[in-house]
């Protein structure tokens, strides 16, 4: 079930909580030995030479949620060469409808010289890991990466998918790594053919209670979203709506059953298919070889036809409508992080996005080489140069 406030029941207009990042501080960090940015513009821009450390900037800030950030890099790649640990910082400020907050993440090296462990704090507090940040802030984000959604295999569009639910069930992640988990110890029983069925039937149990937990959020998300953009259709958009569904065997079961019932005709179809799968050497049937199948709504056509520029207008566009879908779900305003994303809009789009972002109402960090890529940024934005290391504003 996806957590957070009820779409219907969600607070409008200025009744959301925002978190600003007002202060945010990197020690051995990627490039940066050290760097301390302090900001309360709702918009920031950051400018510089490729391989200034822009993005490295962003991905800092994309540790405050699950997984492995925006760059989906082992922490102990994020190290400035020579350095044994790292840190990042964010001193949050929520608008005055709660109390500030101080965040802390890192890579902590064992002093006995063992495997570094990740560290998450809380106002100083350790916590168990960085879930425990979603109940302060919520973060989405895009980058160039992501540019060949669209056309790209099925996976890259599951991962998009599971980010997108991630930001609104704090929990998603954990499932979905269960799930892969309890999958890679089937497929082994599978090949070393398990003499005992009893250990299939148990892994299997646990493969279905999660694999239907995961596509039941996913499906809830996918609904939920393709229902906001609907109520906010504008075809003058220069950011066109996307059309939105789930395509799988996994997918269709959940709608056809209720969840106790679709986990017992997975359950079958596991048994059954054991010997498919061994010979295969893999698991085909699960939410793993479900697809998320997006469409250009105004000209109701596949989004891998539309032209490149059109791809890049409606991938904004979802991302805008998923901003404010975490906004209505969880009643946080959220952070969002873009990564070169004006590089390739006409001025007319720019100057349309940044009135948009303006009114998502959290905050949003953008980059670019270009600095007259922020010429039209609204009042109150921050513009900083990058570069050496430094982070300083432009005048």
């Amino acid at each position: 079930m996806v957590e957070g406030v009820p779409v219907e029941q969600a607070p409008v207009g200025g009744g959301f909580p925002r978190a600003r990042v007002v202060r945010l501080g990197l020690t051995d960090f990627r490039s940066y030995d050290t760097l301390s940015i302090t900001t309360d513009a709702p918009l920031v821009a950051l400018s510089g030479d490729n391989g200034a450390g822009k993005t490295n900037i962003l991905e800092a800030l994309s540790l405050f949620t699950p997984g492995r950030g925006l760059r989906r890099a082992e922490l102990g790649r994020m190290l400035r060469h020579g350095a044994t640990g790292f840190s990042v910082f964010a001193a949050l400020d929520r608008g005055g409808c709660e109390p500030a907050v101080n965040l802390g993440v890192g890579l902590q090296p064992d002093p006995e010289g063992g495997r570094a462990t990740r560290l998450c704090r809380i106002d100083g507090d350790t916590v168990s890991s960085p879930a425990a940040f979603a109940e302060y802030l919520r973060l989405v984000w895009l980058t160039p990466d992501l540019d060949a959604l669209f056309r790209g295999p099925a996976g890259d569009r599951r991962r998009f998918l599971d980010r997108l639910v991630l930001a609104v069930d704090s929990g998603h992640g954990s499932r979905v790594a269960a799930l892969e988990r309890a999958t890679r110890s089937r497929n082994r029983l599978l090949e070393e053919g398990a003499r005992d069925p009893r250990w299939l039937d148990a892994v299997e149990r646990e493969i279905a209670e999660l694999g239907i937990a995961v596509a039941v959020a996913r499906a809830e998300t996918v609904t939920r979203l393709a229902g906001l953009i609907a109520r906010a259709r504008n075809n003058d958009s220069p950011f066109p709506d996307a059309g939105l569904a789930l395509e799988g065997e996994t997918d269709a079961l959940v709608v056809q059953h209720p969840a106790l019932e679709a986990e017992d005709v997975y359950r079958e179809r596991l048994r059954n298919e054991r010997g498919r799968d061994r010979a295969a050497g893999r698991t085909l049937f699960g939410p793993q070889a479900s697809d998320l199948v997006v469409r250009h709504a105004p000209k109701d056509i596949p989004a891998g036809e539309a032209s490149t520029g059109e791809q890049k207008a409606l991938l904004i566009g979802l991302v805008l409508a998923h901003a404010g879908l975490v906004r209505s779900m969880t009643g946080h305003a959220p952070i969002v992080l873009l990564d070169e994303v004006a590089a390739h809009l006409d001025t007319a789009r720019r100057a349309a996005l940044y009135r948009l972002l303006a009114d998502i109402g959290g905050q949003v960090w953008m980059t670019g080489a270009d600095p007259a890529l922020f010429a039209d940024l609204p009042e109150g934005s921050l513009h900083l140069a990058i570069a050496g290391g430094t982070a300083s504003p432009r005048i």
